[in-house]
């Protein structure tokens, strides 16, 4: 609970024009609406229908409330989740846009320990990922302390702290954040739209003239490709040479396009930039295996699969179901996956659907 004097600051629902709306500071930064196509019996709807007219009282309760997620997760075989934040940014960026800096602190730990508290509550089956303050990077090297002490098993991260005022996330200013999550053993997340940058092309990517639900289904696609940006940025920073041990997942982000991204960049770099090149200890592709992780669900061609984990890394890669949003496997998620993934062996299986993820997340 935030404290008397912001506690009619800190994000909250107010009735704006007539619509509820979330209101930070006194300013709204966005609806307070459904984010998914999962109705209160377990149909699916329409994207362009359910994300912008559903309210509350339409989405499935899982959605938002953990004791009946965790039926959910129950009646699809699913053991453990991790969660991810969706008013405040994917990656929290929104936050920055009030200039109050002990409210904006405020809030992610208020935001934290709530989370802290669902996945204490959950016996560790809801691992909702803790927000860090990238506006400040002594701020995030305190957070991630304060969170790994309350239990977290990673943190989620905007992947342009440079649009809030901080070093982007090349620069060695970052090196003592980097340390402190390795230290941990807290791995770093990157959801894709995890940041005001990723947002901003996501507004762009598909014609006007297109209609909503085309518009939606484009910039859907390519925000799974705009997290390629992030990982090529982040295998040639230098940033793994100075922290071997750092583990780092692109989220909600597919398969596919990596091993294309990983041989351009490894040429590239060979090509463009030599000298660069010389300077880290391995080519940015041989990075990717040691640091990265990929998350995969609804990639079908089974008869390519085989050869798409053997490029990513049979070690590299988790599963999600990305309940409850419109690209998501509901309502049989476990089941689809199985049938998809027949190609691959029983092992590599195992280790896509659950034992790597008990591994990176101390399960």
């Amino acid at each position: 609970m935030a404290p008397a004097e912001y506690r009619d600051r800190v994000p909250r629902v107010e009735e704006v024009d007539g619509r509820l709306m979330w209101v930070f500071d006194g300013q709204p930064v966005g609806r307070f609406s459904a984010g998914g196509v999962v109705a209160r019996d377990g149909s699916k709807e329409e994207s362009e229908i359910a994300l912008h007219s559903w309210t509350i009282d339409q989405i499935h309760e899982g959605a938002y409330d953990p004791t009946v997620r965790l039926q959910v997760m129950d009646e699809c075989g699913i053991d453990a989740q991790v969660i991810f934040p969706s008013t405040i940014g994917l990656g929290g960026q929104s936050l920055a846009m009030v200039e109050d800096e002990r409210l904006r602190r405020l809030t992610v730990e208020i935001y934290n320990d709530r989370q802290a508290q669902i996945q204490a509550d959950s016996g560790d089956r809801l691992l909702p990922l803790p927000l860090m303050p990238a506006w400040d990077v002594d701020a995030c090297v305190y957070e991630a302390r304060r969170v790994a002490a309350l239990g977290a098993r990673g943190v989620n991260m905007t992947s342009d702290p440079q649009d809030l005022g901080s070093p982007d996330l090349a620069s060695p200013a970052w090196d003592p954040f980097w340390e402190a999550c390795t230290e941990a053993r807290l791995p770093v997340h990157f959801h894709i739209g995890a940041s005001v940058t990723n947002m901003t092309f996501y507004g762009k990517y598909p014609w006007p003239s297109h209609p909503p639900s085309t518009r939606l289904a484009i910039g859907g696609t390519l925000l799974f490709i705009g997290n390629a940006r992030v990982v090529a940025n982040l295998l040639v920073s230098g940033v793994f040479d100075r922290h071997p041990d750092l583990k780092m997942v692109s989220v909600e982000s597919g398969c596919g396009w990596i091993p294309f991204i990983l041989e351009a960049l490894d040429y590239e770099m060979a090509e463009n930039a030599p000298s660069d090149l010389a300077k880290l200890r391995k080519p940015p592709s041989e990075y990717f295996r040691s640091n990265l992780y990929a998350t995969y669900w609804f990639e079908s061609n089974r008869h390519k699969l085989p050869a798409l984990v053997e490029s990513v890394g049979e070690d590299n890669i988790l599963f999600e179901t990305d309940f409850p949003h419109p690209t998501c496997l509901y309502p049989n998620p476990v089941e689809r996956a199985q049938e998809t993934m027949k190609s691959l062996s029983d092992e590599t299986r195992r280790k896509i659907l659950g034992e790597n993820a008990r591994k990176l997340y101390r399960l």
